[in-house]
């Protein structure tokens, strides 16, 4: 019981030294809690079955991911205990000198950390619990769900999660403590706090050229990500420029870690200024002995910010791509002529039947169906595709193929290009409301949206080359890709139509039908069953004879994409804020406890006349530049890491990158911001004078 209450007693007294500990725990708690909750919300959702699916999805990829997280946090706590451990070495050392056993310190500090963790469980709980209500909201938006009725909701699987998960952790604490105890000595106890680490100074020739390898080794692992980023297909070819860059990343700190203080010893002005040798030369201690450290916070602050930005990305980009890339409400398309390629199409799986048959349009085999898609339309389209073995992007590069083969090796290059009469794909134009194009009878254009293979096309277009087709000589009408598609999606899919006009096709080259449309209704029930009784006509016996048309429309494509965008963005979310939390932590308790050991340092600064403004400006450039200095290499690695994600993304569209970024740093000025703030505060009270 003694010893119950010393430990109740110890906690109240270091409450504030505490705080960085006790903040983690509980945000740790409550993010874990929130992110396994999230299930419990959708009870109250009214959502589809495909979309319930989607959800269920979700949360069994949640729970992968929480097992990791659930890693990184026990890492943390771990580290945090150290600090802890560090910062008392003087107090257990009383203890010993007073005649207390070693396994009484145990037990103080087995209690201590018992009290500590149920009441960072409770408040954390308790304070995820809140969270999850609001949370309940922004998961109907995400899925854009109507919330049938608000209740408030307790997950109990959630909350059984997480204490199993933290009371193992706090377990493996409980042990560490133990073990570090017994095998500390008291005179390491009575003076680890005056000991003093000297500031070994690296030569500084050696220092500049590793640094000078390491920048352009960085800069090397840039531009493989960037401008070589469509010869990167290999999982071993993206492998290298991130070595590349985590080792350039550990030699920068290391030899900044001999330069910064030789720079600024030679600048005599600024050196003696105030305190700036105590600052700077403190400063320089940290980062020889933590220069693996500082790395590794680095490269998860460059994770945070890349996962962050990109995740917002994707959600953002998709929805505003339902309007852009999905606008009207269905489209229908069948493959025509197969038996011109039977080889091909047998490749696909599709049957002999299947492909003799395959002469009719996409409406004309419905009907074969006895079923009249076009009655449930109030307005529709047909309009054909063609292609030839005479034409594929082997004939549209021209003299610029072997170029393009030799450095973009992975195109399909011998794949027939889709081909258009420039009328039809004005009226799919007029009715999707996008840009309509002419052409006079020497002319081809090619729309396309997806960017990189947009840049592709564009050397040969540039180029001037001219193609060959059904006997027709075409010269391009622009020297650049127009923007257009045909395919319904929430994603840039188009690498490519040729337009050419209405004389030059041949139609005994028709190889696809399209049949688009508008439901005359608009109530979603009835799409619903609309398209229900459209999948049923696959278990027609017909099927097998007959190719159905392949279906694309707004509703399964709105479903899919909130889906997926809604899992990428809890994902992200989840995994960037306990990044972010576990940087920021780390630094903040490394420097509480670099001001534990400085505590007598500072006091002989009050001894010789420093006053109390001066110390704390000291103490507050000091901690801003141990927080500054990875977040800033960070926000570099970032910029082209978020160019890389950029070429990866552009699949989903980036018009929504800027707005990201700025959640983004939103995010990282209030985490991260907000453990500088508590670390200063807590390190000021820690090296205050007592009386």
């Amino acid at each position: 019981m003694m010893l119950c209450k010393l430990s109740l007693k110890n906690i109240k007294k270091s409450i504030k030294d505490y705080a960085i500990y006790f903040f983690t725990l509980i945000l740790g708690v409550a993010i874990f809690y929130v992110f396994n909750a999230l299930d419990s919300q959708t009870v109250m959702m009214n959502v589809s079955e495909s979309t319930a699916e989607l959800i269920e999805l979700m949360m069994t990829m949640l729970s992968g991911v929480s097992v990791f997280v659930s890693f990184i946090l026990g890492f943390l706590i771990i580290y945090a205990s150290r600090f802890l451990m560090k910062r008392r070495n003087k107090e257990f050392g009383v203890y010993l000198t007073l005649g207390m056993s070693k396994r009484k310190i145990s037990l103080i500090l087995f209690f201590e950390t018992l009290f500590i963790g149920i009441i960072s469980l409770l408040v954390g709980i308790g304070l995820g619990v809140l969270l999850s209500q609001v949370m309940s909201l922004v998961v109907a938006n995400m899925f854009e769900a109507s919330l049938t009725k608000f209740a408030f909701v307790f997950s109990t699987s959630a909350c059984i999660k997480t204490i199993i998960y933290f009371s193992i952790m706090y377990l493996i604490v409980m042990i560490f403590n133990t073990i570090s105890v017994s095998k500390c000595k008291l005179i390491d106890l009575l003076n680890g706090a005056r000991k003093v680490e000297k500031v070994k100074l690296k030569n500084p020739y050696l220092c500049i050229i590793i640094f000078i390898i390491s920048c352009i080794v960085l800069g090397k692992a840039y531009h493989m990500v960037t401008v070589e980023f469509l010869t990167l297909q290999e999982a071993t070819d993206i492998l290298k420029p991130i070595i590349m860059g985590v080792v350039a990343t550990f030699l920068i700190f290391w030899s900044l870690s001999g330069l910064i203080l030789r720079i600024v010893q030679s600048l005599k002005k600024y050196y003696y200024k105030g305190l700036n040798s105590f600052t700077l030369r403190q400063f320089s201690s940290k980062i020889n002995t933590t220069v693996f450290g500082t790395t590794i916070i680095c490269l998860m602050l460059f994770i945070t910010i890349c996962l962050l930005s990109a995740c917002l990305t994707i959600k953002n980009s998709m929805n505003a791509n339902l309007k852009a890339l999905a606008p009207v409400d269905a489209m229908f398309t069948v493959n025509m002529n197969m038996d011109k390629y039977y080889d091909d199409f047998r490749n696909y799986g599709y049957n002999d039947s299947q492909i003799k048959n395959s002469h009719y349009t996409a409406k004309e085999m419905f009907q074969l169906f006895n079923f009249d898609i076009t009655s449930y339309f109030k307005d529709y389209i047909e309009v054909n595709t063609y292609g030839t073995p005479d034409l594929t992007m082997n004939h549209t590069l021209g003299s610029l193929l072997n170029y393009v083969r030799t450095n973009f090796p992975f195109l399909a290059f011998d794949t027939k290009e889709p081909i258009m009469k420039i009328s039809d794909y004005n009226e799919l134009a007029r009715f999707y409301g996008i840009d309509e194009y002419s052409l006079n009878n020497d002319e081809y254009m090619i729309v396309a949206d997806f960017k990189s293979i947009v840049e592709i096309r564009n050397l040969a277009l540039e180029n001037n080359e001219t193609i060959t087709l059904f006997g027709h000589t075409l010269k391009p009408k622009y020297n650049s890709c127009q923007d257009g598609f045909l395919e319904m999606s929430s994603q840039h899919i188009n690498t490519g139509i040729v337009l050419v006009p209405d004389n030059v096709i041949d139609e005994d080259y028709l190889i696809q039908n399209h049949l688009i449309g508008n439901y005359k209704t608009t109530d979603r029930e009835e799409i619903i069953n609309i398209e229900n009784n459209i999948n049923k006509l696959t278990e027609y016996e017909k099927a097998n004879e007959y190719l159905l048309p392949s279906g694309s429309t707004k509703l399964a494509i709105k479903e899919a994409t909130v889906g997926l965008s809604a899992m990428v963005t809890f994902i992200g979310l989840y995994l960037g804020i306990i990044f972010l939390i576990s940087s920021a932590a780390i630094l903040g308790l490394k420097e509480l406890s670099e001001s534990s050991d400085n505590k007598e340092r500072f006091k002989m600064l009050r001894k010789i006349g420093t006053d109390e403004g001066m110390i704390n400006k000291a103490l507050f450039r000091q901690i801003a530049i141990f927080f500054m200095l990875p977040l800033i290499l960070a926000l570099v690695h970032s910029v082209f890491g978020i160019m890389f994600a950029v070429k990866i993304l552009e699949v989903f569209g980036t018009d929504e990158l800027l707005p990201s970024i700025i959640t983004t740093a939103i995010f990282i000025v209030i985490i991260y911001g907000g453990y500088f703030l508590i670390t200063y505060s807590c390190s000021k009270n820690i090296i205050k004078e007592r009386y």
